[in-house]
Parts: structure tokens; sequence; C-alpha cells
């Protein structure tokens, strides 16, 4: 492989490569990954990379004392090693130097820093205390032009009028909005991935990485992505970083030049995954089916990672370590999850939690039942033979509920009372992230056909239920379409560019509309924000009448009430009905509105909408 000129401006710009003046022209050393590591560590191993022309001939040699050569793999691609380094408990932070040498002759040298660990706010977990708001770097702000197009990437081309091209946002467009999350009550930043993507096209969505050091320079740099990571801290909120350890881009620097024949999952015809979730615990589906699914690409251009190779279980755990040390990140949301080898994630949860033991993680898991769902979640054994150790999914059946409660003409809301009566099945049904939409699902403004009753009620379930609540960014000012094709659901921020006329980020460049969900939203977070009956409260429902679904969220000092009507029509609902829940309490406060009264005999609620109170 040609190393491509981006890669050699990176590897000049961070200055960690030097030669030896006797370098030979046949052997070069390019890159070593990863890029650095730290004193201090829970594990001392470390796997290094070497990259260069012809180098698996070099003998490998460490002097200095702190850092020890253990083993030295030499692998079919002569243009790699695969070096097992120590770092010694009296090890300092510092420069070691790896030297190379052909027929004891040097032919070139690496200096390798060791850095001391931070002690700054970092990997605090992500849990349902917070409420996490989604965004894509690409379509949220742009706050530095001088990056939109670089030279030498494989996609230049930036175009805010297609769906598909790059439309110029960055990270620091998201610093530049952190004290509008703040205000709105968001506690969490997940953004989609965010490191370089140099592919030939629809690079911006982040899903198929080709350097796994390395920020995509479209969104700027590590030193931009630590800011972010600090001043989100100090705003109390947290990073969540979205991982993908199961594929790579077709341009990722170790698929264009493989280090082993068993790099990846290869078929003698291209393969495609399946997308059958089930084969992998159908207790009689065939071997070929589950393979299929597992070991399928998940599109032409990513190529499945063989996450039963040793080689690639160090380099993908590896550089989640090395990100979570290095940026400070306080989460993962693991994409894709249900593909990857299931061991395997076992183990590097285990490997990532030796060192952050506070650390969380969710997991992609776009299934269709409960069991389903639950059949891929750790601390749990209906037909699972491995304990994942994965905390929290993406809650996708409640998701589905929620939409139909809302849609149906009748008896919706036994979808949403059945679904989360099924919690018995999770282990921590508290650690599961709930939504309405994502950067992959229609905006729910438009599910509900743009019905800001039905909206609002959904808003309200969506901060007031179990679980971590998510918000996809644009939700809080009424973005719409569908997904028909994906680049619908990914507009821009209007305010977060150049050329925008409208600024939604600023009260006065919404609508009416816009300001009366922004409101309701953030009325509704910021008192999520300080009352814990919202977060880890427990919860008790009813079964629902009349389409009228009633739950609370309680504790020994505070309790919340919560009445959907999700039918058709106007309902009245009885108070007495729920006196176990009530019977201590005389005043009801309406939260979004402040209104405070004594308890009635009954409420009426108009179709559609919801009801919050906080009982006293």
């Amino acid at each position: 492989m040609e190393i491509t000129k981006y890669v050699r401006r990176i590897l000049c710009a961070v200055g960690v490569v030097t030669f030896s003046i006797g370098v030979l022209q046949a052997q070069s050393l390019e890159r070593i990954e990863p890029l650095h590591w730290w004193v201090g560590m829970e594990e001392p191993s470390v796997q290094l990379v070497l990259y260069g022309k012809n180098i698996g001939r070099s003998e490998v040699k460490i002097t200095k004392n702190g850092l020890q050569v253990l083993d030295v793999h030499r692998v079919k691609n002569p243009n790699y090693l695969f070096i097992d380094v120590s770092v010694g408990k009296d090890a300092q932070p510092g420069s070691y130097p790896i030297e190379l040498y052909t027929n004891e002759k040097l032919v070139g040298k690496w200096d390798y820093e060791l850095k001391a660990r931070s002690k700054g706010v970092r990997t605090q977990g992500v849990t349902a205390a917070d409420l996490i708001y989604l965004l894509m770097p690409d379509r949220f702000s742009n706050g530095d032009t001088k990056n939109d197009r670089l030279q030498g990437m494989r996609e230049t081309a930036v175009n805010r009028d297609s769906m598909y091209y790059r439309h110029g946002g960055d990270l620091q467009g998201v610093i530049n909005h952190l004290d509008y999350l703040h205000d709105l009550g968001v506690t969490a930043l997940w953004m989609t991935p965010v490191l370089t993507n140099d592919m030939p096209q629809a690079s911006y969505h982040g899903y198929a990485n080709t350097e796994n050091y390395y920020i995509d320079p479209r969104f700027g740099d590590r030193a931009i992505y630590k800011e972010l990571s600090d001043k989100l801290h100090e705003r109390k909120m947290k990073l969540v970083h979205d991982v993908v350890p199961n594929h790579v881009g077709l341009y990722h620097w170790t698929v264009i030049d493989k280090p082993m024949d068993d790099w990846l999952h290869e078929w003698p015809h291209f393969t495609q995954t399946s997308y059958k979730d089930q084969t992998l615990f159908d207790p009689y589906g065939s071997k070929k089916d589950k393979d299929q699914m597992e070991k399928g690409w998940f599109v032409a251009t990513m190529p499945d990672m063989n996450q039963q190779n040793p080689f690639v279980q160090k380099y993908i755990t590896q550089s989640h370590i090395w990100w979570i040390e290095e940026i400070g990140i306080d989460g993962f949301r693991i994409d894709t999850y249900p593909y990857n080898d299931l061991k395997f994630m076992a183990e590097w949860t285990d490997a990532i939690r030796r060192e952050f033991p506070n650390f969380t993680f969710f997991g992609e898991t776009w299934v269709q039942s409960v069991p389903n769902q639950a059949y891929f979640l750790g601390g749990q054994k209906v037909g699972q033979d491995i304990d994942t150790k994965l905390e929290g999914v993406t809650d996708f059946q409640l998701n589905y509920a929620i939409g139909d409660a809302l849609n149906f003409e009748k008896d919706g809301a036994n979808r949403l009372y059945s679904t989360l009566g099924s919690d018995y099945q999770y282990p921590l049904p508290l650690a599961h992230v709930i939504f309405l939409d994502n950067h992959d699902k229609d905006r729910f403004f438009s599910v509900v056909g743009e019905d800001m009753a039905k909206y609002k009620s959904a808003m309200t379930w969506l901060l007031t239920y179990r679980g971590i609540p998510q918000i996809y960014y644009g939700a809080e000012v009424l973005m719409k379409n569908f997904s028909r094709p994906d680049g619908l659901l990914r507009e821009d921020f209007q305010g977060g560019f150049p050329a925008d006329k409208q600024n939604k980020f600023m009260e006065s460049g919404r609508t009416r509309a816009e300001n009366e969900i922004f409101n309701h939203i953030r009325s509704l977070a910021n008192y999520r924000k300080k009352h814990t009956v919202l977060q880890t409260g427990n919860i008790k429902h009813f079964v629902p009448e009349k389409d009228v679904y009633v739950y609370f969220r309680y504790h020994a000092n505070d309790t919340v009430m919560v009445i959907m009507n999700l039918s058709s029509t106007t309902q009245t609902i009885s108070s007495q009905r729920f006196i176990e829940m009530i019977d201590f309490a005389t005043v009801a406060t309406d939260i979004v509105s402040g209104k405070s009264g004594t308890i009635p005999e009954s409420w009426t609620l108009p179709s559609k909408e919801t009801l919050v109170l906080e009982l006293k």
C-alpha cells in the first residue's frame, strides 16, 4: 500500500516518526499504532502494529528501561510487524526509541511515547440520570469553514443541496452550541462516528472508518475533540462515543494492504449479511445461516472484521481503550451489536472495564421482539451461553410501541403496557436507551402526522418513562421527514451554517409551534434533571381502560403520575382507581404548566393529550 498524502501529513504533523541516517531504501517505517500509550494502566501489555515496506524482515530492539519487548509476530504480509510490549510498573512518561535492525544494521527508529494518565473528569458512565442528544456532526453546525474541503481525500465535494454529499458541519460547530444543549436540559452528547472516513461516497455519516486513531480532518482533529470533551465536562455533561467493532470502510488502511489472509471475513463471492438476528439463537437454525448473519458484510463497502482472529481482537480493543483514555469519553454506543462475535464482545467489555470500572455501554439492537432484544444482553441465560456483559440496548421495542400507541385508532395504549410489562426479561431495564427517532428512523413528528398533541405526548412519555431518554437533533424544533431515503432524516440544523437565513438555535428564529415544543421539552427535561424520581424511581402502571394509560414513577420521597389519553376521543379518568398510589397525596401540580390544586375525583383529558402530575 502506498500511504496517502493525507496520512503522511498527519504523521509529520504529530511529530512521531523519525528515521536514522542509514535508512535503507528497501525498508521504511510508516506508522505505529496505537499512536502512544500510558504508564500505570491495569493491563501492562500492549500490542504495537508496525507498518512499512518490508519491515517484517527487521529485528526490533527497545533498550530504554520501562518498555520491554515480549514477543515479535511476523505475519504473511512482510509490511507488518506485531510487537507485544510490556510497560513496566516503574516506567516513567517519556520517549522510548523503538529501533529496527537488518543484518545488525540500524535501518529505522521510532520515538514511541508513554504518557501519564489523565486526572481530569472522565469515564463517568451514562445512566438513567441522563438525557442523550444525538447529532450528526456534518449536519449540525459548521464552526470552521476552512476544513470543509481537503485535498488528498477521496471525497472533496461539499454540497448542502444534496443529501448524499458532505455539508461541512464539524466539531467546532458542536462546541459553539453546547450552551444551547445545556439550556435544553441535555446531559450527554452522542455523535455519529467522528473517526476518519476516507471513503469516495457518503463519507459524512462515519460508519465506514478508514482509520482507528484519527479524527476525520473535515470534523477537526484530536485536540478539538478533547476540547469538546472538556467543555462538556465543565457543564457537567457527558460524551458518548459511537464505536463500530463489526466492520470498517473498504479503504481502511488494513484492508487495502491486509496483514494476513484472515484479517477479514471473506467469502468465495461477495456475501452480504442476511440481517436475520434470529439465526443466532434459533434452536432449529442452520450453521450456514448463522455464519452469513454474523460474518457476511454489512454492505459491499463495509468489510466484516474477523473478530475470532486474536490480532484483530487486540487491534479493535486497544483502539477503543485508547480513545477513552485520550479523550475522557464517558460511554460507548455500539453500532450493529448483533453482528459482532458475542464471545469477543464479552472479552472486549471486560478489557475496557478493567481500565475504566465506571464505563458504560449500550448496543444498537435493531430487532423485532423483546426476546430477540434480551438475547444480546449480559446477565441473563435465556437461550444464551455467553454472558455478553452488555448492560443496555437501544430499545427498539418501545420505539415501535410508542408509535403504535399514538397512531392506532383503538387499543394503542396496550402496546405500551404490554411492552413495558415484558421488562422481566431484562436484567437492567433502566440501562436501556429509549427514543422516538434517530439517524436511521423516520422522524417522529412525521410518524404522528405532524400532530402537535400527539408529538407533545410522545415527548412527555420519553422524558418520564423508564430508561435513558435520547433525543435526535432537531426533534425539539419539529424537524420532519421519512426515511425515503435516510438522507432525508439528516437535514441540516438551520442556523448552524454561515449561509442560513433562519437560526433555530435562537427563540427569535423559531416559529410559535417550534417554540411551543422546544419549551415543552426544556421544561420536562430540566425537571427530570433535578428530580431523581424520573431517573431511577420505581415504575408502576395500570391496565389501560378506554385507551387511557396511567403510570407512576415513585420512590420514598416523590411520586409523579402520568396520564396518557391515547384514545381518539376525550376521556374522563377517575382518581379512585389509582388510590393505592395516590392515597397519601392531597395536592397535584402540573409539571409543565406549574398549576397546582387538590386532587380531584376525576380528570378529563382531550384526545392524545398527556398530563404529568407531581403528587404531594
